[in-house]
C-alpha cells in the first residue's frame, strides 16, 4: 500500500492576490530547490485550479540520467501519495525511444528531477491554503504577509548580448534541407529549433524571471531552482494534465504578431485561423497528440474538443487545439505521461523519424527547452506545460541559453521560419537587453 504523507494544512484569506504572489515569490527564491507556477490569472483556456501555485523546501529528492528515468521516477512517485514538483527534459527521448544526443549542452540540467516538497503554497482567488510538514502554516503565512513588496528592479547588472549559434544562412540551409526530407517523404514536419547564448554572464535570475512575468505573462509561467541551475519560462502551452480519470492535452502550432489594437488583434486571429500552412502544421500534430494519447486511454474516449482555436498572448497569437481522453484503470498515471513524451508538438510527424533529424540538423542538446515542467497531487492528478518561451541559465559557468524554433513543413519559407523564432524570441530578448 502507498504510505499517504502527513502535513499541517490551513487557509488563509489574502486581501491583495498580486501583493501576496510578489511577496511570496520573495520568499521563495531563497531556497536551493523550489518551483514557482504563475497562471497569471488567465481566463477560458482550460484554467488551472489555482493562480499561483508554489513548491520549496527538500523533503526528498530525485536526480535521474535519461535511461530508466521514467521508471526511476514512478517508483519514487509510488512511495507516499503527496506532492510533487519536477521537470522532465527533451533527452528523456532517448529512455522512451532507441535514440541519443550528443549535441553541445551548455546548461548542464540533470536529465530528470523531481522533489517531494516542505512546503506548498496553494494561491487562489482570494486565499492561500498552505501544507507544511515541520511549520505551524499559521506562522508561515504571517511572517511571508510581513514582508516588503519586492518589485524587479528596473535595471540588470548588465546588458546581456546573446549570440546565434548558427548564422541566419545556414538556419536557412538547414530549412531547406528539412524541406527535401519532407518532399521524399521522410517527414511530414519538423519542429526545427536554434540557440541565442551567452557565457560569462552575472545574472539575477529572480529578477529577469518578475521582469520577463510582466512583459510576456503566460498562462504556464515558471520559475524553477535547482542549486545553480535556472528555468525562467513564460510558456502559453500545456503538454498534458490529468484530473481524475481524464486527460487532455493542448498542442500549439500557429503563430502570428499582436496587433496594435483589438481590431487588429482581431484581423491578425482572423489571417491565422484561415492560414493553410499553420491549419496544416496544427491537425497534424493533433493526429499524432491523439495517437499518443489513446495508447493510455479507453477505445472510443479520444476526441479534439477544439480545433484551431485562436488564442491572444502578450507578444503573439497563437493556434491551440485541445484533444482529450479517459485514462484506462489499469495504466499508472505515470505511463500517461511516458506515452505522450516528448509532445508532438516540439517533434514533429512522424514522431521518432522527426527526433532522428532534430539530433542531425540541430547544434544543441535541447536539454530542459522543449521538455516540461510541473507537479503531481497527493490525489495522482498532475499538470505539466511545455518548456518554450524560455531562458536557461547556470550561475556556476554564467552560460544563458535561449532557444526557439518552429514547424518546418513542405510550404515553409525558409527567411519567414528565421523570422518567427525571432518574433518568439521577442519577450526574451527584451529583458535580457
Amino acid at each position: 500500500m502507498i504510505e499517504v504523507a502527513t502535513s499541517m494544512t490551513a487557509s488563509f484569506p489574502l486581501a491583495s492576490v498580486v501583493g501576496f504572489k510578489l511577496k511570496l515569490f520573495a520568499w521563495a527564491k531563497q531556497f536551493e530547490i523550489g518551483c514557482y507556477l504563475d497562471h497569471n490569472a488567465y481566463q477560458g483556456y482550460y484554467c488551472h485550479d489555482y493562480e499561483c501555485l508554489v513548491a520549496v523546501g527538500l523533503d526528498d529528492e530525485i536526480i535521474h540520467e535519461e535511461k530508466g528515468a521514467f521508471d526511476a521516477l514512478k517508483n519514487f512517485v509510488d512511495e507516499k501519495k503527496d506532492w510533487y514538483f519536477g521537470y522532465l527534459t527533451y533527452d528523456l527521448k532517448n529512455d522512451v525511444e532507441l535514440l541519443s544526443s550528443a549535441n553541445f549542452d551548455g546548461i548542464q540540467f540533470p536529465a530528470l528531477h523531481f522533489f517531494r516538497p516542505l512546503y506548498v503554497f496553494e494561491v487562489f482567488d482570494h486565499e492561500v491554503v498552505i501544507h507544511s510538514k515541520n511549520e505551524d502554516p499559521a506562522r508561515l503565512f504571517h511572517s511571508i504577509n510581513a514582508l516588503p513588496i519586492e518589485l524587479a528592479k528596473h535595471s540588470l547588472l548588465q546588458k546581456v548580448i546573446l549570440s546565434p549559434r548558427i548564422c541566419e544562412a545556414d538556419y536557412l540551409d538547414s530549412v531547406s534541407s528539412i524541406r527535401q526530407h519532407i518532399h521524399r517523404g521522410d517527414i511530414y514536419e519538423m519542429n526545427f529549433c536554434q540557440e541565442f547564448f551567452a557565457e560569462n554572464t552575472p545574472l539575477d535570475a529572480a529578477v529577469v524571471f518578475q521582469k520577463l512575468n510582466v512583459f510576456s505573462k503566460a498562462p504556464f509561467s515558471a520559475f524553477y531552482k535547482l542549486n545553480d541551475k535556472f528555468l525562467l519560462c513564460a510558456s502559453p502551452e500545456r503538454f498534458i494534465k490529468k484530473t481524475g480519470s481524464k486527460l487532455i492535452s493542448q498542442p500549439i502550432k500557429g503563430t502570428i504578431r499582436r496587433g496594435g489594437n483589438v481590431s487588429e488583434d482581431a484581423i491578425l486571429g482572423q489571417q491565422l485561423f484561415n492560414r493553410p500552412k499553420d491549419r496544416s502544421e496544427n491537425v497534424m500534430i493533433v493526429d499524432l497528440v491523439r495517437n499518443d494519447l489513446a495508447r493510455s486511454c479507453r477505445a472510443g474516449t479520444v476526441n479534439v474538443e477544439e480545433l484551431f482555436g485562436i488564442y491572444r498572448f502578450e507578444q503573439v497569437i497563437q493556434m491551440i487545439s485541445t484533444v482529450s481522453g479517459e485514462l484506462k484503470s489499469d495504466v499508472h498515471f505515470m505511463d500517461a505521461i511516458r506515452s505522450a513524451f516528448p509532445m508532438g508538438s516540439m517533434t514533429g510527424a512522424p514522431k521518432v523519424r522527426s527526433m532522428q533529424l532534430i539530433e542531425q540538423f540541430e547544434q544543441t542538446k535541447r536539454g530542459l527547452y522543449s521538455g516540461a515542467v510541473g507537479y503531481i497531487t497527493p490525489a495522482q492528478d498532475f499538470d505539466f506545460n511545455v518548456v518554450i518561451r524560455s531562458i536557461l541559465y547556470n550561475q556556476a559557468s554564467g552560460y544563458l541559453s535561449v532557444q526557439v524554433g518552429g514547424a518546418i513543413v513542405y510550404d515553409s519559407e525558409p527567411a519567414l521560419e528565421f523570422e518567427e523564432c525571432l518574433l518568439k524570441a521577442k519577450g526574451m530578448f527584451k529583458v535580457l537587453s
